[in-house]
């Protein structure tokens, strides 16, 4: 029986550097968990099969899982979901890779702050050494298009099994606009969205799907 982290290799190495840095942070509130945890009081059998769960993603603690779309053996191209803890839900990245360069920005993209050098997390450069030493990867200042490609490519279909699921929505278009807008905070229709950081994105997102 292999002794891995989980069948990710991206996730492994992930689990390796994080047990190198013996608790320290490295992006803000962001930890692996055990993969693949239950949820708890969670009894639905599709649901389980299809969010893995694989770390949390804030302090509260909100979770960060896979979310099985199909049936493709590759996992770390799965779209990565962010469960919040008062129950929201968006897309965060279209693969693993992606979520790791939004982690360079060291829990910014959540908190809507700007760090000083000072202010990072104690691993967070050895991190971005790390991610640049596995994967080529350099950090990013705006995870804007990261969230928008997200979208584009899974708000659709997610918003239709999460409807199937959770029919409290008045429409699909009401789905899609809460995915397109990550956080709703002080977003308009015609300026910049806070959450998303894409000027409009709620209109042209919505319109473009």
């Amino acid at each position: 029986m292999s002794d891995a982290y989980s069948p990710i290799p991206e996730l492994n190495l992930l689990k390796e550097f994080q047990d190198r840095l013996e608790g320290r942070s490295y992006a803000r509130d962001f930890k692996l968990v055990d993969y693949g945890r239950e949820i708890r009081g969670l009894d639905d059998p599709e649901l389980k099969e299809r969010l893995i769960l694989f770390a949390y993603a804030t302090g509260a603690p909100s979770l960060y899982a896979l979310w099985r779309c199909d049936n493709r053996e590759d996992l770390a191209t799965l779209p990565v979901i962010f469960c919040g803890d008062e129950g929201e839900i968006f897309i965060e990245a279209p693969n693993l890779r992606d979520l790791l360069r939004v982690l360079t920005l060291d829990g910014t993209h959540i908190d809507d702050i700007e760090l000083e050098e000072e202010d990072h997390t104690d691993g967070h450069r050895e991190y971005l050494a790390w991610l640049d030493e596995h994967f080529g990867l350099k950090p990013i200042q705006d995870p804007a298009p990261i969230h928008k490609a997200a979208f584009e490519q899974y708000g659709r279909p997610f918003a239709e099994w999460w409807l199937r699921r959770e029919p409290g929505y008045a429409s699909l278009a009401e789905m899609l606009q809460e995915l397109a807008c990550r956080w709703r905070l002080d977003s308009t229709l015609d300026g910049r969205c806070y959450g998303c950081g894409v000027s409009g994105c709620e209109v042209e997102w919505g319109r473009s799907l």
